[in-house]
């Protein structure tokens, strides 16, 4: 059933890359131009997000926002974009195109204007949540509480999940004989981008004394980063472990090496919100992490795995444990997690399109003036 009423809606962002930040917005246009919305979007004409975007059949403005130059250039351009576009909304997504995009939309009297914080770091300047747009929406509770400690208004700031793209899980992985573990091993999975951040040392360290009392046990490892990967490479052979500590680099068959896990952990120091969490989950495995950020809201601690508290190695290990020694435990907490993901959708791009215009629209609502009762009898 087509959406009635459908929106028109701009998205600009100034980041070249393409990590998490720039597949949420390319996942969300995509949700939302399925519920019948109209999209574009303003992004750099270098950025990754532009090609795939256009690869996609949206129309993409493009111009440079890097330097005071080019923010003066930059908000007269996007108000000739946006007064011409007449759009509804425009959502903002980093610092520098916020700068630029939000007051331009002042300008042109576009009616919301929403700003999306992605990460779990701190707070700095007011500026881009409060005095240039509107409203905000959040990738996790745990940021909308942020961004409200630091004065933000609370009816001015919305939590909407990043959806994960959901892969069914695999019939039968090929993990296991690439590195010849039988069927008996007791796998633990990590799979992140290796930063100081992911906590891969602290796994390690909360891993080794596992390691020594069950013989049948692993850690396996999947992502790439430098020097990170490489530091972690000298430390399994520092310790004599290279033959129990797997360390496979970067992956494109992530689904097909979490099905040769049995536990999934990530002992991670930061993060917004933990999608990875939900992909482990898919895939049927009970999953283990610190309470930081929005890790907890991504997992039902003592049903589909277990929440420790942060920067707390004995817990860590300690989780882990329950979870090595009790198969029947592993199990159930993997069933219950995959439900969660896919039989309540919890997750999902529909979730992500529906809570959006659920939102927008709300905002929308309580932006336009509503006719007084005496005028309206008066008509």
């Amino acid at each position: 059933m087509p959406t009635v009423n459908p929106l028109r809606i701009i998205h600009s962002e100034a980041a070249t890359s393409f990590g998490g930040q720039e597949h949420r917005v390319f996942k969300e246009m995509v949700a939302m131009r399925e519920k019948g919305h109209y999209l574009e979007a303003i992004c750099q004409p270098d950025a990754e997000l532009t090609t795939r975007l256009r690869e996609a059949g949206f129309v993409v403005h493009t111009l440079y926002m890097d330097g005071l130059p080019n923010i003066v250039r930059g908000i007269l351009a996007m108000r000739r974009i946006l007064k011409a576009g007449h759009f509804d909304v425009l959502n903002t997504h980093s610092r520098q195109d916020t700068i630029i995009a939000a007051p331009a939309a002042r300008l042109a009297g576009t009616p919301l204007i929403v700003r999306t914080r992605h990460l779990a770091s701190k707070v700095n300047s007011l500026l881009t949540y409060t005095w240039l747009p509107h409203c905000v929406t959040t990738v996790s509770e745990y940021v909308r509480q942020q961004l409200i400690t630091r004065g933000v208004p609370a009816n001015d700031v919305e939590t909407i999940y990043t959806p994960v793209v959901l892969t069914p899980p695999v019939s039968h992985s090929t993990l296991r004989a690439e590195l010849g573990l039988a069927h008996t091993d007791i796998v633990v999975g990590c799979v992140a981008v290796m930063r100081p951040n992911k906590g891969h040392r602290d796994l390690i360290q909360a891993m080794r004394p596992l390691l020594a009392q069950h013989q049948n046990l692993h850690l396996v490892l999947v992502g790439g980063g430098s020097p990170v990967f490489e530091q972690l490479q000298e430390l399994v052979l520092e310790l004599g472990l290279e033959n129990r500590i797997h360390l496979m680099g970067t992956r494109r068959d992530v689904p097909n090496l979490m099905g040769g896990f049995d536990i999934f952990c990530l002992a991670t120091k930061q993060e917004a919100m933990g999608t990875v969490f939900v992909e482990a989950a898919a895939s049927g495995l009970p999953v283990i992490g610190p309470n930081v950020g929005g890790v907890g809201e991504m997992m039902i601690s003592g049903e589909t795995g277990i929440l420790v508290p942060a920067a707390d190695p004995a817990a860590l290990t300690a989780a882990l444990a329950t979870l090595i020694d009790d198969s029947a435990l592993r199990v159930k907490m993997g069933r219950a997690g995959h439900a969660r993901i896919w039989e309540q959708g919890v997750f999902t791009t529909e979730a992500l399109a529906n809570r959006t215009e659920k939102v927008y629209r709300h905002w929308l609502a309580s932006r336009t003036p509503q006719p007084s009762r005496i005028r309206s009898k008066s008509l």
